[in-house]
Order: C-alpha cells, then structure tokens, then sequence
C-alpha cells in the first residue's frame, strides 16, 4: 500500500499554483462574443492558430478589460504591434 492520498497523491504538500495560465473561468458570459469568434474562425482555418490571431488578441483584451485575467503588455504575450493588420501568409 502506499502512503499518498486517494490518486497517490502526497498528503501534506500543499499544492502551488503555476504563475500563468490559470485565470477566472468567464461564468458571466463577458468575453462570450469574442470567444466565439475565434473558435469560428479555428473551424474555418482547420485549427490553424496564426490564422486567427488577431481573434485571439481580441479576445484576451476583452478578458483583461473585465478582470479576469491580469493585465499584461501584449508583446509578452506574443503579440507584435501591428499583428492584427498583417495577414497570415497564404499556403499556395
């Protein structure tokens, strides 16, 4: 038998919390349009991410600008200025 707990889980460590990438779930449906828009613009573009980037922007402003995620600079982020009026190189 082991000494962990139910899943084999150390008992008394307590667990810590990563430094980003966990935020406030959206329960009141604030950033919902903008959600929206980038998953349709993912089934559009077969799941490929840099062409709805200027949709994922919008949407982690709209998730900043209602707290419910800390606000950051977009660059560290991984958005250039001007990222949204670029569009994605064509695959021809």
């Amino acid at each position: 038998m082991s000494a962990g707990g139910a899943f084999g889980g150390n008992r008394g460590a307590r667990p810590v919390p990563p430094e980003k990438g966990v935020f406030p779930l959206d329960h009141m449906h604030l950033c919902d349009l903008e959600k929206k828009e980038y998953i349709k613009c993912l089934k559009n573009e077969g799941h490929k991410s840099d062409k709805c980037r200027q949709f994922s922007k919008k949407y982690l402003e709209c998730r900043m600008e209602k707290n419910l995620m800390a606000k950051q600079d977009m660059s560290e982020l991984g958005f250039r200025k001007g990222d949204e009026l670029q569009a994605p190189p064509s695959e021809d």
